[in-house]
């Protein structure tokens, strides 16, 4: 008899929430996807998503900045494998920190600030319920959990 592995085994992103002092969204354009996104990246084995943060602000951004307070859980359903998203709180840059800011070249082309209205140009629908999620936990101090990028219970908006 065969004996059939069904635990679930969830790969984990984890990802930060940076504002600028007008309330708009630090996004970055990866040189590997067409898409925009917010700063954050894959959690490595034995790594936590919170330790993931901090390596990647400081390789991708060369920002030494650890991330704040947990904002939103993301259960996002993909075709070949379930991920675990995860995004904190960053708080707002300085202007001395987005001086410091330095692109890794392989990884990053460019960054930018968008108002929470103009992120759907950017990035993809699903990010954006993340990110609208996460700048509301932020304003309300209320943790959100998702499931496919909105709120367990409701449904996604297109």
């Amino acid at each position: 008899m065969e004996i059939v592995d069904d635990i679930a085994r969830a790969a984990a992103t984890a990802a930060v929430l940076f504002l600028d002092e007008e309330g708009q969204v630090l996004i970055v354009e990866p040189t590997y996807k067409p898409r925009w996104e917010i700063p954050g990246g894959d959690v490595e084995r034995g790594e936590s998503p919170r330790g993931a943060c901090e390596r990647v602000l400081h390789d991708e951004l060369r920002l030494d900045r650890g991330p704040g307070p947990l904002l939103v859980v993301d259960w996002a359903p993909l075709v070949r494998e379930e991920r675990v998203r995860f995004v904190f709180d960053g708080g707002t840059l300085s202007e001395t920190e987005l001086d410091h800011i330095e692109l890794r070249p392989d990884v990053l082309t460019s960054w930018a600030f968008l108002s929470p209205d103009e992120l759907f140009v950017m990035m993809e629908p699903r990010l954006v319920r993340r990110v609208l999620s996460a700048v509301d936990a932020h304003r309300t101090g209320v943790p959100a959990y998702l499931e496919g990028g909105t709120v367990a219970g409701t449904q996604p908006v297109p």
